[in-house]
């Protein structure tokens, strides 16, 4: 039985697209940067910052990369201070979340943003207290590592073969399976439904009410 359920955020339990392509926008514009389409920003989401900016700016120095991330969180923070910042949770993901908890499950997050940003979204929408760990790119390597995984497991009491990995990306699918966790894809986020199989997933629920049926096999 599936004692631990793991999920990560952006893409995942929230839409953070709009606000993502906006910071990033301006942190590559400060850092005189040819500004990314929204296409390749799409195809990072779910990697730690620096890592992210290694992929869409291999030819920029250290220097460079270094001013466009502290422009980067500045961007999030001054949006999330003015209460602009907009990371609304898709469809069904609250009332899922409570069922989940309802029925004895564990909850944890794994994600690439920060301990500041995860707290603070989860706050926003109520949700905080349903969560028994949460791992961020604050401490740990950028997935697709397992560290992150591993840490929620150890945090949550649970074995491997007692544990779900919920996400929409290739890099959580791969972090599961580096962890030796089961991998359950989301199509309503930054990667394709074929790339998430491709990948490790055991399947890809296309609404809320479908990615509780996985969880639950």
């Amino acid at each position: 039985m599936t004692r631990l359920v793991v999920f990560d955020c952006d893409g995942t339990l929230v839409d953070s697209q709009a606000a993502i392509c906006r910071s990033m926008d301006e942190a590559f514009a400060i850092a005189g940067l040819a500004v990314p389409d929204r296409i390749a920003v799409r195809r990072i989401v779910g990697l730690s910052l620096p890592q992210a900016l290694l992929r869409l700016a291999p030819e920029a120095d250290d220097e460079t990369r270094a001013l466009a991330l502290e422009a980067y969180k500045a961007s999030f923070r001054a949006a999330r201070s003015s209460g602009t910042l907009q990371e609304p949770l898709f469809a069904g993901m609250a009332e899922l979340l409570q069922r989940l908890r309802d029925a004895d499950r564990l909850l944890g997050v794994a994600t690439g943003m920060s301990d500041r940003g995860l707290g603070a979204c989860l706050a926003r929408h109520g949700v905080s207290e349903l969560f028994s760990t949460l791992q961020t790119a604050d401490r740990h390597p950028s997935k697709p590592h397992p560290a992150m995984l591993e840490a929620a497991l150890y945090e949550a009491g649970t074995a491997a073969s007692e544990a779900v990995m919920v996400g929409d990306t290739v890099f959580d699918m791969a972090m599961a399976r580096a962890a030796g966790v089961r991998a359950i894809g989301v199509a309503w986020g930054y990667h394709e439904p074929d790339e998430l199989i491709g990948a490790g997933a055991c399947g890809v629920a296309r609404t809320a009410e479908e990615l509780e049926q996985l969880i639950h096999e």
